[in-house]
C-alpha cells in the first residue's frame, strides 16, 4: 500500500496543496484554538490550511513521500506541523485526543468509530469523500467499496451533532451542484 501511494505522490506536480472544500467552505466552524489532525493527509493541503488558522496541527499519512513533501511545504511557509508516516488503519487516533479532525478523500469504514471517539467534547469533524452516486465521467475510485452510500456518514456519525451535510447524488440536474462528493461537518457534544 505504501508503495502505491508513494508513487502517486511522487508523480503529482502540486506546488501548493489546497484544502478540501468542506474545510475551506466551513472554516468558520473551526475553534479558535486546539489540536487538529489531518488524517491520511496526503500532500497536506488540510494540514497547511489548519496551521495557517493557528491551530496546533498533526498530520499522518502512510506515504513517506507525501510526508516529506508536506514537511518541505511547511518549512517553506514557516509553519509548525507535527507529521508522522503512519498507517492510520493499524494505528488509529486515541480517544479524546483532538479538537478538530479532517478526513478528505480517504475512506476506511473501520476508522469511523475511532475517529468519533478521538474527538474531544466540542470537537469538530470535517469529512469529505466520494459518494456512490456519480454522474458519468466523474473522477474517483471505480471500486464501490471506496465510495459512500447515500446518508452513510449521517448514520455512522449519528452520535455527533450534524452541522453541515451535503450528498446531492444524482437528484435533479446532475450537471450542476456538488456531485460525486459527500461532505459532513459534525460536532461531538
Amino acid at each position: 500500500m505504501r508503495e502505491k501511494w508513494n508513487q502517486r505522490y511522487a508523480e503529482q506536480d502540486i506546488s501548493k496543496p489546497s484544502p478540501a472544500s468542506v474545510l475551506a467552505d466551513y472554516s468558520y466552524l473551526l475553534p479558535a484554538t486546539g489540536l487538529a489532525l489531518d488524517l491520511a493527509c496526503g500532500l497536506g493541503g488540510n494540514a497547511v490550511y489548519l496551521a495557517r488558522q493557528r491551530l496546533d496541527v498533526t498530520a499522518w499519512d502512510i506515504s513517506d513521500v507525501a510526508i516529506a513533501r508536506l514537511n518541505s511545504t511547511a518549512k517553506t511557509e514557516g509553519l509548525l506541523l507535527r507529521t508522522q508516516v503512519r498507517d492510520v488503519e493499524l494505528q488509529p487516533p486515541t480517544p479524546i485526543s483532538f479538537d478538530v479532525i479532517v478526513v478528505s478523500y480517504f475512506l476506511s469504514r473501520s476508522l469511523f468509530a475511532p475517529i468519533a471517539a478521538a474527538l474531544r467534547p466540542g470537537g469538530v469533524l470535517f469529512y469529505q469523500t466520494f459518494g456512490i452516486e456519480q454522474p458519468a465521467g466523474s473522477s474517483g475510485p471505480s471500486n464501490p467499496q471506496f465510495r459512500l452510500q447515500p446518508n452513510e456518514l449521517i448514520k455512522v456519525f449519528s452520535d455527533l451533532r450534524v452541522l453541515v451535510y451535503r450528498d446531492e447524488g444524482l437528484v435533479g440536474d446532475s450537471s450542476q451542484g456538488l456531485r460525486n462528493t459527500v461532505m459532513l461537518v459534525a460536532q461531538k457534544v
